[in-house]
């Protein structure tokens, strides 16, 4: 076998490639896509690959070990968070170990923004495919296919003799119509059924039809640490994997664009409604959408199959977005609510609690407002999580409002999201925040008018009762616990 593509072993029910990798209150398991589109395009450029999951399959560590030593690949590629690098590092130990002449490859977010750091420190780690690494790894087999140097390959961090070698970065691909769809990919190596997502109808797929972004939110994972501006797939090319799905996959009840922004580019995104309606699509779709579409483009998604679209609100304090800089204004946040409203789309509301200017009137203000929203569908709350490679981080750490802490406790002894500061700069606490989290997800949902909109919505639409009832049994035992009592 040319490459191992691994999902390494951890909690279960832990998201590494989620935008902030934790264990969901709400049963969410993402899908390892970036490991998934390396490993289709490095099958497309004829290299023999596998593409595991071990949290998704439940495969435990040693069982996780012994199958990439029977599997014998010339490359191990292992994804990477934050809060699991510890994990990751011990079972990329294990695998270099078992197979001492193949070469061990870390990815990811953290790998990606720490890579001197860890090559530094484990010997045992060959190299890190840093940022978008599709193109790496192909580079990275056709050296070792020709028994060629591999040490000038763009985009890759390694040790030699005891120094560091941290070699330009890839450009970005250009032409993202040159990788393979993605539901084709976990067909071929995933149990599709595996994978839930909490506001999407069950069983689904999440593709990605672009990525980057051009919003400067100072928290953002991906856009800072793996894939930078935005750009896009085809419209063509988008609809396509639609139709795809629709002849392959039957089961498929919704398709999740993951996007960080479909909406970054509204023509684009209205380009890709058109494609879709041209080709009579029938598949329902959710995506991530800023909260400044205007009516007419929503009202053209929704004809092509949006039912519902995730929108990260945070706050409706304008000095907090301004301090994040997200670039919106929270004058225009109720037309663009509204509009998605009369055009007959659901909302999954998005909020934060710990950002720059938070304070407990703030965060309850925000609250306040998002429980008079009618179309909000479901709801999340999130403590800051700062991550390296983000502005969010580098202020946390200039400030000291940074937790002195290890990468583990960035979540909970259960895996639940921890809080990676102290205080912020109004003296809002990590308790105070976590606490307000689970305040404000119990005020959300336990409400008698929503669990009446609830109820009222299974008897009209029979596919959404199923998925809120899946949902509830995820999340229901996380409305009467407190997070803070987990943390130390």
């Amino acid at each position: 076998m040319d490459a191992l593509f691994i999902n390494g072993p951890f909690l279960d029910g832990f998201s590494r490639e989620s935008r902030s990798p934790a264990v969901t209150k709400s049963g969410t398991l993402y899908y390892p896509a970036w490991l998934a589109y390396a490993c289709g395009y490095a099958e497309k450029k004829g290299f023999n690959c596998k593409l595991v999951d071990s949290i998704a399959d439940k495969i435990s560590f040693n069982d996780s070990v012994a199958l990439a030593k029977n599997a014998n690949p010339r490359i191990v590629v292992i994804g990477t968070s934050t809060p699991s690098i510890d994990a990751d590092l011990e079972f990329a130990k294990a695998v270099k170990e078992s197979l001492p002449s193949s070469l061990v490859v870390l990815v990811g977010t953290h790998a990606s923004s720490m890579a001197d750091q860890i090559v530094l420190d484990n010997d045992f780690i060959d190299l890190i495919a840093r940022r978008e690494y599709d193109l790496t790894i192909v580079e990275l087999l056709e050296c070792l296919k020709e028994g060629k140097d591999w040490t000038g390959i763009l985009g890759i961090t390694y040790k030699h003799n005891q120094s560091v070698y941290f070699n330009p970065d890839r450009p970005y691909i250009e032409d993202l119509d040159i990788i393979p769809f993605g539901a084709e990919i976990y067909a071929k190596h995933l149990t599709i059924e595996n994978y839930f997502y909490a506001h999407v109808r069950f069983p689904m797929i999440s593709i990605f039809t672009s990525r980057g972004c051009n919003a400067k939110c100072s928290y953002c994972l991906y856009p800072q640490t793996m894939f930078g501006k935005f750009r896009a797939r085809s419209p063509k090319n988008i609809a396509d994997e639609f139709l795809w799905i629709t002849q392959n996959l039957p089961a498929v009840k919704e398709v999740l664009i993951d996007d960080d922004t479909f909406t970054m580019d509204k023509e684009h995104a209205r380009e890709v409604a058109r494609e879709l309606i041209k080709n009579n699509n029938k598949l329902l779709w959710t995506c991530e959408a800023r909260a400044n579409l205007d009516y007419e483009t929503l009202v053209l998604m929704r004809k092509a199959g949006c039912r519902l679209i995730v929108t990260g609100f945070e706050s409706v304090s304008q000095e907090v977005l301004n301090n994040v800089k997200k670039g919106i204004k929270q004058s225009n946040v109720d037309d663009y609510v509204d509009s998605a409203n009369r055009a007959g789309i659901k909302i999954h509301a998005c909020f934060m609690a710990g950002n720059p200017g938070d304070t407990m009137e703030t965060l309850n203000a925000t609250l306040e407002w998002a429980l008079t929203k009618k179309n909000f569908d479901t709801a999340q709350f999130f403590p800051l999580q700062v991550y390296p490679g983000t502005a969010a981080y580098k202020w946390a750490e200039e400030t000291g409002y940074l937790k002195k802490q290890g990468f583990r406790d960035w979540i909970t002894p259960s895996g639940m999201h921890n809080m990676t500061i102290l205080n912020n700069d109004k003296g809002l606490t990590f308790q105070q925040c976590l606490d307000f989290c689970d305040y404000a997800r119990k005020k959300f949902y336990l409400r008698p008018s929503f669990i009446y909109k609830k109820v009222i919505q299974g008897i009209k639409e029979p596919q959404e009762f199923k998925k809120n009832i899946k949902g509830f049994f995820k999340i229901y035992k996380y409305l009467f616990k407190k997070v803070s009592k987990e943390v130390s």
